[in-house]
């Protein structure tokens, strides 16, 4: 190597030293970085302020890294508990609720784990997109072990409760998540009664139910039953009430049946009519064939009638017998829609206290009403 050589490679030398260290640094600064974002997307959840929170939340990672779910779900569950909005953000709120949900699905506790997944994806706008894909994802897999019910109740400030515990605050409509089998919903509020309902909850599948408590009776009204009369004069009244119930009910039904049976019959007797009107069609084409055919217009009046000629006769008797069914249809129809309209005028019109009876009348050519009584 000549001096000049030496001098050009100590300069290159005094050149590459630099960039090598500048290289070295960077790439350590970037690794550091690349470390620290990966080791832990909820890095978050320690910088609140209770040191409480901070402490639960360093011990449930270092179990749910662990695999230890036990641990971890208690500790999440603690801080979770902790957090509240005075002291906690709620982006740290939702991540701990997820969190916590994610821990239940290891530990098959789906229901909780369902209700803790659903809170925290209300805030879905406060979570980072890669919280948001993952608590769905948990989201998803306890879906199928839980029954889901949509509860909305009347009035919308009623106490809610389920199997007997009441759940949050009061609301106009509930998204709740239950174990699969017979549950019982209970609503109750100041000044309406109380309202149940029993359901089947099925796992995976959603139920949707609408309760409205009824009003309770006020004090008057009390007081006004309580003054007017006895028990025995309660009884009475309720036999009479049933009694005036009954008939009229089963007056609705007979004249539904009676409108039922007008209409039917009318169909019918329009049905014979149309049927004998294309009778007589065919009665007519097959006369003026025969009649086409034979020169002597008057063969059929003969002894040595053809054949067809009774044909004609047994068609034109066909036809008379399907214009008188048609035509009795119709009558009787009409019969007896008039009664059934009469019957409900009659209801409408009339009362028990007149003395008077109206009692619908039909004979074979008229149909009228008659009036039974005194007055």
């Amino acid at each position: 190597m000549t001096p000049r050589t030496g001098r050009k490679y100590v300069a290159a030398m005094r050149f590459v030293a630099p960039s090598l260290l500048f290289c070295l640094m960077l790439g350590v600064a970037t690794g550091y970085a690349s470390s620290a974002s990966a080791e832990d997307i909820y890095s978050t959840l320690e910088e609140g302020d209770g040191s409480t929170v901070k402490d639960d939340v360093r011990r449930a990672k270092r179990a749910r890294d662990a695999g230890r779910w036990t641990e971890a779900h208690a500790a999440y569950k603690a801080a979770f508990e902790a957090a509240d909005p005075a002291s906690s953000t709620e982006r740290e709120r939702a991540e701990l609720a997820g969190e916590l949900g994610l821990c239940e699905i290891e530990l098959r506790k789906y229901r909780d784990a369902a209700e803790h997944l659903a809170w925290s994806l209300e805030q879905r706008d406060a979570l980072p997109l890669q919280l948001q894909l993952r608590f769905e994802a948990g989201q998803r897999k306890a879906a199928p072990h839980v029954g889901t019910l949509y509860l909305s109740v009347e009035p919308p400030d009623a106490e809610v409760l389920i199997d007997g515990k009441a759940i949050s605050a009061p609301a106009r409509t509930y998204r709740l998540f239950l174990e699969p089998g017979e549950h019982m919903v209970r609503a109750r509020s100041g000044g309406y009664e109380e309202a149940f309902q029993s359901f089947d909850a099925q796992a995976g599948k959603a139920t949707t139910i609408s309760m409205r408590v009824p009003r309770a009776a006020t004090n008057a009204a009390v007081l006004k039953d309580t003054a007017t009369g006895t028990r025995e004069t309660k009884r009475a009244a309720r036999g009479a009430q049933a009694s005036t119930v009954a008939p009229s009910s089963t007056a609705s039904k007979l004249r539904v049946a009676g409108a039922v049976l007008a209409g039917a019959t009318m169909v019918a007797g329009g049905g014979f009519l149309m049927w004998s009107a294309y009778t007589e069609d065919e009665l007519h084409d097959r006369a003026r064939v025969l009649r086409g055919a034979d020169k002597e217009a008057d063969r059929c009046a003969r002894p040595n009638a053809p054949r067809a000629c009774s044909e004609l006769g047994d068609l034109q008797e066909q036809r008379d017998l399907l214009r008188q069914v048609g035509w009795v249809g119709l009558a009787t129809g009409g019969a007896i829609g008039a009664l059934t309209l009469a019957s409900l005028l009659v209801s409408r019109t009339s009362t028990p206290s007149d003395g008077v009876r109206v009692v619908p009348t039909a004979g074979g050519r008229s149909a009228g009403l008659m009036m039974v009584g005194a007055w």
